[in-house]
């Protein structure tokens, strides 16, 4: 899977994991040179308090546009570790 926007791709991985229709992509397999840490978070009542990243990509800015979560609950441990995306991210196979 591709996380792709502004003609970018920022995030490749054949090993997604989708929870709630949204792709989690391994954060090793995220472009970090597009990510830059946020001062957002907000609560999910079972996976716990997300962080976020803004992303920016040729001098344009999405802010908030990936998510995650550094301290994450027992039910959803299968994406400790895991970046997912919104706010116009294409993700593609």
């Amino acid at each position: 899977m591709k996380a792709i926007w502004n003609n970018t791709i920022v995030a490749e991985s054949n090993d997604t994991i989708v929870v709630e229709n949204n792709h989690y992509f391994p954060s090793e397999s995220i472009k970090k040179e597009y990510f830059k840490p946020s001062t957002t978070h907000t609560t999910c009542p079972w996976k716990g308090i997300a962080s976020y990243y803004t992303l920016e990509v040729n001098g344009v800015e999405n802010k908030d546009a990936a998510w995650y979560y550094p301290e994450i609950s027992e039910l959803a441990k299968q994406i400790k570790g895991s970046v997912a995306f919104w706010k116009g991210v294409e993700i593609i196979e």
